[in-house]
């Protein structure tokens, strides 16, 4: 059987694996936002937002996959 998690407690609080992964990803994809609008390289893409969309849910995936799952 592999050791995945059904919950994670933080503080007596428990908690489902993808709501802390997503926690995680939302906020690693608001920082890479920052700074690709920091350094003008968001001017490169057609949709920015959608480029946004798309980095939570890598970040998300990578985070539940990797992080969270192991």
């Amino acid at each position: 059987m592999l050791p995945i998690p059904h919950e994670l407690a933080i503080g007596g609080v428990y908690l489902p694996p993808l709501l802390v992964a997503a926690v995680f990803g939302v906020s690693l994809a608001l920082l890479s936002g920052h700074l690709l609008n920091r350094y003008r390289l968001s001017r490169y893409f057609f949709y920015p937002p959608l480029v946004m969309v798309a980095m939570m849910i890598f970040y998300t995936v990578l985070i539940g996959t990797f992080v969270i799952g192991s």
